[in-house]
């Protein structure tokens, strides 16, 4: 018999869960998984024989493979059922580390006759890792100075002109403090000079790349590379620590907004044509 009331399917009305809204696994889509709480981004989705999985990585670079089961997934907060996309998506354009469009089989062009300075060898291999691509195909060359206590002559030495500038990273650029004062010193058009704010470019890392919560404060009058290590609970030889910080940049989304802009400007400047 019947019931009259809750239809063929004798399910009242109340116990009836709300259809699980299907979403195509997406690259780049974020979601959650929900047994064991692990967010990321959906980088890609393959059948297997015990059927189709999703790998998520999350923001530290991390991959997990997981089944694309019914109700499996948070997408923002509701619960979803991941299917593989109907069709492949069209291919994004590759991106180089600092972000710019990738120019496949791109040779590097003849050097330029400006240069691009910073101080010391940890910031060259940070610059580098994430705009080296963009700068051999620009042709600018990067070297790094022991210091800036001797920039005005270093400077001189160089000899900068309108079609052969220099631009000069320099750390810790803050009002009133010595590199300040040097940089002042410096007034060429054809030489740009910029700093970010950080005792040493170690700090232009974000600490969430590295897993750690924040840099730590060190006293003034030690070492503050050493320092750092000592705080951190790392061993105190700061070349292994440099490159384990450094293996952690992956792309510009890594670094500081206060060293990003200054990188991008001075590359701007010195790959700009006409009159300074």
């Amino acid at each position: 018999m019947r019931s009259r009331q809750y239809g063929p399917d004798l399910t009242p009305p109340w116990k009836k869960t709300a259809p699980v809204p299907e979403v195509p696994a997406e690259t780049d889509l974020v979601v959650e998984e929900v047994t064991t709480g692990f967010c990321g981004a959906v980088i890609r989705c393959e059948k297997t024989a015990q059927g189709p999985v999703v790998t998520l990585e999350d923001r530290f670079g991390k991959q997990r493979v997981f089944p694309m089961e019914p109700r499996g997934f948070l997408l923002e907060g509701r619960v979803v059922t991941l299917v593989r996309p109907s069709s492949a998506p069209a291919p994004r354009p590759a991106r180089t580390a600092s972000g710019s469009v990738a120019v496949p089989g791109a040779r590097a062009r003849v050097a330029r006759a400006g240069r691009i300075y910073v101080e010391g060898r940890h910031d060259a291999e940070l610059v580098e890792r994430v705009w080296g691509d963009d700068l051999r195909i620009e042709g600018v060359v990067v070297e790094y100075l022991e210091g800036i206590d001797d920039l005005p002559s270093i400077v001189a030495d160089f000899a900068p002109a309108p079609d052969a500038r220099l631009g000069v990273l320099v750390d810790h650029l803050v009002p009133g403090s010595k590199e300040s004062r040097i940089a002042a010193q410096v007034t060429d058009a054809s030489v740009l000079v910029v700093g970010h704010p950080y005792i040493d470019v170690w700090e232009a890392v974000k600490p969430s790349a590295v897993g750690i919560r924040a840099w730590p404060r060190v006293p003034h009058g030690q070492d503050w590379k050493t320092g750092v290590c000592r705080a951190l609970g790392w061993p105190e030889n700061t070349g292994a620590a440099w490159q384990t910080i450094l293996g952690s940049v992956r792309s510009y989304k890594d670094l500081e907004p206060a060293l990003l802009g200054r990188v991008e400007e001075l590359i701007d400047f010195v790959t700009a044509s006409g009159e300074a």
